[in-house]
């Protein structure tokens, strides 16, 4: 059985993710009542309670969602501790702000490069005892680092005291294809190799790095999103139903799926990077660091054996959109068909936009098809949780369902590290288009690319 939290604790109070993630989602819980323990924040900043409550209201107003009466109830509940994260003393004074509690929450909202101290500290302190710790991504640089991590992490914590959150399964639309795969009868006997001809995912952004160049050309497009968000999306697309009888079943079904998938070769994989990315403040004069990476990725499974999924990612594209694009295959009357056969898109941002894709006679002499969409798309004005309150929530409760586990974070390095850093070149683009022509390349052979309007 599951015990709840009884505190909150997050490192790097006074930092951005904090202050445009953490004190909004912290109000939204307390709003739905469901953080009714301390919060305690810890940095080093010499500030008062009160000024980390001033930075906190300031946060919410900033994101549009202060309320008086839940930023009270939340002001009620925070408290602060000040000091460096390398003396054990500021664990002391922690210890001693925990009070009765005896199953904390430790939210390490800082750099990965923190993470063993702060772990060993909490240890040494005995804060660790009874806790869970939730970390941030990156879980590590590449598959030994990530290693690494895990062993400093299990010299305190069990793995299910472990929670990795990666916002991007918070997501309602993320949550949704998984909903929509497993609660749609209709889909299930077409969803394998015999009528899927491929799966291409794309996530574009319309915009650069946003001045974020130093973290950037340290992390580049596949360990930025290609190794958690885009592959996780593929597990969702390609795992088995999972079983109705234990918690674990949906990460057993991932893990399986990141498995099967062969490691990546350099051939299988096209880097670009967009033209004026070396002039960003913090970006090395030289870099050859991606801002796009496109791959084909082969699942030796009995499901999925010779269907290609294609991931493409990138910055300064056409448009902001992640969709999911599975075409399948050609009906044998081909000669009535001109354009793309029939498929299934999946659209998970910037709005959530489900549709099949269909052939009907256009009027005329003429046996000439015209390409429509049956929709099943919804656009709620509210979407629900946000991603970093339903993860919290979860944590606090103790549900893993939606955090990456420790194997099934080794596998996903295990895909990508034969091709990270500068395994295959980059090639420039420009900005405003669909990476670099090299790309076609990948999927010449299944018709192309499908560019998400």
């Amino acid at each position: 059985m599951l015990v709840p939290s009884d505190a909150f604790v997050f490192f790097g109070a006074t930092g951005d993710l904090a202050y445009k993630k953490i004190f909004p989602a912290l109000q939204a819980m307390v709003r739905h009542g469901k953080l009714e323990v301390p919060i305690i924040g810890v940095a080093k900043q010499g500030w008062t309670v009160e000024q980390l409550r001033e930075r906190a209201k300031q946060s919410l107003i900033d994101a549009k969602v202060y309320n008086e009466a839940d930023f009270a109830k939340l002001a009620e509940r925070l408290r602060y501790v000040d000091g460096d994260y390398r003396e054990l003393a500021t664990f002391e004074t922690l210890r001693k702000e925990l009070g009765d509690a005896a199953h904390p929450v430790h939210y390490l909202a800082i750099p990965p490069s923190m993470f063993p101290i702060v772990v060993e500290k909490l240890g040494t302190s005995g804060c660790g005892a009874g806790a869970r710790v939730v970390i941030e991504k990156p879980f590590g640089h590449d598959l030994p680092t990530s290693k690494v991590l895990n062993k400093v992490l299990h010299t305190v914590f069990d793995e299910q005291a472990v929670f990795r959150i990666d916002h991007y399964l918070g997501k309602e639309t993320v949550l949704n294809l998984e909903y929509f795969r497993f609660a749609n009868t209709f889909l299930e006997p077409i969803w394998n190799r015999n009528y899927v001809e491929n799966v291409q995912i794309t996530m574009a952004e319309q915009f650069g790095i946003k001045g974020r160049g130093a973290f950037y050309d340290e992390a580049g497009a596949i360990r930025d999103v290609v190794q958690n968000h885009m592959l996780q999306v593929v597990g969702m697309l390609a795992m088995e139903p999972p079983a109705t009888t234990y918690r674990e079943s949906v990460r057993d079904e991932l893990v399986k799926v990141f498995r099967q998938i062969r490691p990546l070769k350099p051939s299988d994989v096209v880097r670009g990077q967009f033209k004026g990315y070396l002039d960003e403040p913090g970006v090395a004069r030289r870099s050859t660091k991606e801002t796009f990476a496109a791959l084909r990725l082969e699942i030796d499974a009995w499901r999925w054996h010779g269907v290609p999924f294609f991931i493409r990612a990138g910055k300064e594209m056409p448009v902001t959109v992640t969709e999911v694009m599975v075409e399948l295959k050609r009906p044998p009357v081909t000669k009535l068909i001109r354009d793309r056969p029939n498929y299934v898109r999946l659209r998970l941002s910037p709005e959530l936009d489900l549709a099949i894709g269909a052939l009907v006679k256009k009027p005329g002499e003429d046996m000439i098809g015209d390409a429509r969409e049956l929709q099943f798309a919804y656009r709620a004005e509210n979407d629900g949780l946000g991603p970093y309150e339903r993860l919290l929530n979860d944590a606090m409760e103790g549900d893993p369902t939606l955090f990456a586990r420790e194997d099934a974070v080794e596998a996903a390095w295990a895909i990508v590290q034969p091709v990270l850093d500068d395994a295959v070149p980059v090639y420039t683009y420009e900005p405003g288009t669909w990476g670099p022509k090299e790309a076609n390349a990948l999927t010449a052979a299944t018709g192309g690319w499908s560019d998400p309007k």
